[in-house]
């Protein structure tokens, strides 16, 4: 009878080793899980995006075929610019994309015209979607001829054939009331040539080309007179660590033609000059143009300002002989 005991118990202690060891090995495998899962979140938000992606038809180029390429350029920690062109030496270019995008989980998000974009990186497969599905469609509109953005673009580790290329930097179209702007920059280096192609006035659609010093950051349409005709607001960054902005305005007149709109610098106000150096954000607000800088105390660095954001707005109102902007109001908003 005692054989029997010890028997049972023996069993049952080996029975206890056993589930003991196995739970000790199932932590083992969730701490290695956690770990594993861990190093794949690092990893993703290390992604390096930064390169240039084509399309299949790219390696067929020297075919006629046509073909569009992604270039992204890293400008801080979590910010990128995303621009997309496509083949252009033999025909009108059919795909033109140009926005800035913000890391996120998931990859890169952009916000463009109301559309939520998302990019994402498989090894070396860049793909380009929305966030709704439902929403792929509208992708179509920054291409011709039935195209879309949307799709997998391949990175390359060489430059873009230069000799196909659309060449075009900056490149937007706008239009209100049945008058549309086309504006785009070309050239190398600091100094670019901005091209502004009107259509629909009714006695001068010729194109005015402006040499500017710096970069082209956005553009914008509104009617800001409230007259039937529209406005052309062209926003600019001088070259440098300044970045001092600037607006290069248009306004229509009588549905005709067009003439510049005076934009007056900062430095001239001696209101909101104090604490200025350069780092503009604009934008149209209503029937406003509001323009964000950052203050900048004594001692600042020009990367680092510890002041306020201070803002402007500006109307436009008519000169003796062109429009002109105007400030309205100037308030200090605290920083978040």
């Amino acid at each position: 009878m005692d054989f029997l005991k010890k028997t049972a118990l023996l069993v049952l202690f080996s029975l206890a080793l056993i589930s003991c060891n196995k739970k000790d090995s199932d932590k083992t495998d969730i701490k290695e899980n956690g770990k594993k899962e861990e190093n794949r979140t690092v990893s993703k938000s290390a992604i390096n995006f930064e390169g240039n992606y084509v399309t299949d038809d790219y390696a067929k180029r020297n075919e006629d075929f046509d073909w569009s390429a992604v270039s992204i350029i890293k400008k801080t920690d979590s910010t990128f610019y995303v621009s997309i062109r496509s083949r252009a030496d033999n025909k009108k270019p059919s795909c033109t994309f140009d926005a800035y995008a913000v890391m996120s989980d998931n990859g890169l998000k952009a916000l463009l015209d109301g559309n939520k974009i998302v990019f994402t990186l498989d090894k070396d497969v860049l793909t380009i979607t929305t966030e709704n599905p439902e929403d792929i469609d509208k992708l179509m509109y920054y291409c011709s001829g039935g195209a879309n953005i949307a799709g997998n673009y391949t990175r390359i580790n060489e430059p873009l054939d230069q000799t196909q290329i659309d060449k075009r930097i900056f490149q937007k179209f706008l239009t209100l009331q049945d008058i549309s702007f086309e504006v785009y920059t070309t050239g190398e280096g600091s100094i670019q040539n901005l091209v502004v192609q009107p259509s629909g006035l009714k006695s001068d659609n010729k194109a005015i080309t402006t040499e500017i010093d710096g970069s082209v950051t956005n553009a914008e349409i509104e009617d800001l007179n409230s007259d039937g005709y529209p406005e052309l607001l062209i926003y600019t960054t001088s070259a440098g660590s300044g970045s001092y902005g600037n607006v290069i305005a248009y306004s229509v007149k009588d549905g005709k033609s067009m003439s510049p709109v005076y934009f007056p610098p900062v430095s001239g106000n001696p209101v909101a000059k104090e604490g200025y150096m350069g780092h503009d954000e604009f934008a149209v607000v209503e029937t406003d143009l509001v323009q964000k800088f950052p203050v900048y105390k004594e001692g600042d660095t020009n990367s680092k300002p510890t002041g306020n954001i201070r803002q402007i707005s500006y109307k436009l109102v008519d000169g003796e002989t062109s429009g002109k902007f105007v400030a309205d109001k100037i308030i200090e908003i605290i920083p978040e």
